[in-house]
């Protein structure tokens, strides 16, 4: 934090607690975590409360609320991380609302011009009002002229003006209370606050760049194009850049709009069982998915298929958390505690000198009492946070991709049982897990796994003589400093140690080579 900047944070940061203390925000602190001083200023901010504060996880989403867009997208990003601010919390901030007044339509014909190198009417044959609002964006209809000269409607994604300013301001003071707490709070430590701020900011920036955002639909529309029943909007690249993005217009009904849903004919329960798989299907056969899917994102369109939009944020998941997912979803299913603990250890996400043996007994206490139930008592996404809450006593590393996972399949199963409150969660997901075990881990998993590693020696070999070049200008390096640094070393010492490096080298080489020979005998035995 610069010297100017020290005022203008301290002044906001005064702010920011004089409306958490009136909302009642300070009843989540625990005194007895605190250190006395902590304590004091706790003590003094209460009696700032509010007489209608009664709860302090309210108190906090209203007090975000009410400090603005920046803060309430700080605890949106909270919401993802019960890890940090405890399930009770996180619920209450996923109800925090990002809709604000729309900027002027000159301001969004102007910004768009400018970031397209254009006039608007060269680029659009209309530009309506803005559609919806947000802290960082706004949406307008507009319609473009195709190549047939067919007017075709399309949605223009504004970045509101001033926006990337205004959040660079607000997260020096993020900054500022997260390094207080890691100084000041000892057991906050391993919850890593700057580490928090570091990721929202990332999280913040990423989806500031509305190109980024064309990307990751367009990757999601390549990983789906075979899948019946789910699309995405078109990116209309010419028309689209840092502070602007333009889409195809979605005509279709809101998944929230139960009422319209049964006007069109659709049957609601395969709607749910539908969207609850292709979630899956994207998380655990893609590794991207949609992590913002409630139910103003998602349309129905006239023939029936699910349509996603705003893809700001998105999830994405590497071959080892996929294998995690699965595993541990096909384990429950069967009632394989065990493979479900051995999975974790294999992972390393629990410790080794944790026992598999107790770590097993932790997981049967979770999933027995699933398999008494009726399919509709039953919730995935609540035996994933039961599921992180064990792992807690076993000392696992907080993985932020399965957080991110578990909290998107909260919001997908509620979406789900909002048109089929019976839904079988067990039922519905096992053809997705099935197909994934036995597409990456039967044989021919097992065989594009080994020639992805077989290729990764391949290449190691191709670069042996590129090392040898290497070894042999260390080894010339070396001689003239050791000759040339005043260092009494004789001749001979000078040979051993040359000869030293080379001989590692060789032999590191020859390692490498027999690896690959060995691997090949195992793939063509």
């Amino acid at each position: 934090m610069s010297a100017l900047s020290l005022p203008s944070n301290l002044a906001r940061l005064a702010r920011a607690g004089f409306v958490m203390a009136r909302e009642g925000a300070l009843r989540l602190a625990d005194p007895i975590e605190l250190p006395p001083s902590m304590r004091t200023l706790i003590r003094l901010g209460r009696l700032l409360e509010k007489r209608s504060a009664r709860d302090g996880a309210e108190g906090l989403a209203r007090a975000l609320q009410r400090l603005g867009p920046s803060y309430v997208k700080l605890g949106q990003f909270l919401a993802t991380r019960p890890d940090v601010v405890g399930a009770r919390v996180a619920l209450d901030l996923e109800r925090l609302h990002d809709r604000v007044e729309p900027f002027p339509q000159e301001q969004a014909e102007a910004a768009v011009a400018e970031a397209l190198g254009a006039p608007i009417s060269m680029l659009f044959t209309r530009f309506g009002p803005a559609v919806a609002a947000a802290s960082i964006a706004q949406v307008h209809r507009a319609a473009v002229l195709t190549p047939e000269g067919v007017e075709r409607a399309v949605a223009v994604k504004v970045l509101r003006p001033g926006v990337t300013r205004r959040f660079a301001r607000d997260l020096q003071a993020f900054f500022a209370v997260a390094r207080f707490i890691e100084r000041r709070v000892p057991k906050a430590r391993r919850l890593k606050p700057v580490v928090v701020v570091e990721t929202l900011a990332r999280s913040v920036a990423i989806e500031m760049d509305l190109r980024l955002e064309a990307a990751a639909i367009s990757e999601i529309a390549e990983n789906t194009a075979a899948d019946p029943g789910f699309r995405v909007p078109a990116v209309d690249w010419e028309r689209s850049g840092r502070t602007v993005l333009t889409l195809d217009w979605v005509d279709g009904v809101k998944l929230s709009d139960r009422a319209g849903l049964e006007a069109a004919g659709l049957d609601l329960p395969a709607l749910g069982r539908h969207l609850m798989q292709t979630f899956l299907r994207h998380a655990m056969r893609d590794g991207f998915f949609h992590a913002d899917m409630h139910p103003g994102n998602l349309f129905v369109d006239a023939g029936g298929a699910i349509v996603a939009v705003d893809f700001g944020i998105t999830g994405r998941l590497g071959r080892k958390e996929r294998r995690f997912l699965a595993e541990i979803l096909h384990g429950f299913i069967v009632r394989d505690y065990r493979r479900i603990a051995e999975v974790h250890f294999e992972a390393g996400y629990v410790p080794p000198e944790e026992s598999v043996e107790e770590f097993a007994r932790a997981l049967r206490a979770i999933g027995e009492p699933i398999h008494s139930r009726t399919a509709d008592q039953i919730s995935m996404a609540r035996l994933l946070t039961l599921l992180f809450e064990v792992t807690e006593l076993f000392q696992m590393q907080t993985r932020p991709e399965l957080l991110m996972l578990q909290k998107t399949m909260v919001v997908v199963e509620g979406v789900s049982r909002t048109l089929d409150p019976h839904l079988d969660m067990w039922k519905t997901a096992e053809p997705v897990v099935r197909e994934w075990i036995e597409r990456n881990l039967g044989p021919l998993g097992i065989a594009e796994t080994a020639a992805d590693e077989l290729r990764q020696l391949v290449r190691g070999l191709a670069a042996v003589p590129e090392l040898l070049l290497r070894v042999e200008r260390i080894s010339v390096e070396l001689e003239e400093v050791v000759r040339g640094g005043g260092l009494s070393y004789s001749d001979e010492s000078i040979q051993a140690i040359t000869r030293g490096v080379q001989r590692a080298a060789l032999w590191g080489n020859v390692a490498l080579g027999a690896i690959a020979v060995a691997a090949l005998v195992y793939l063509f035995r």
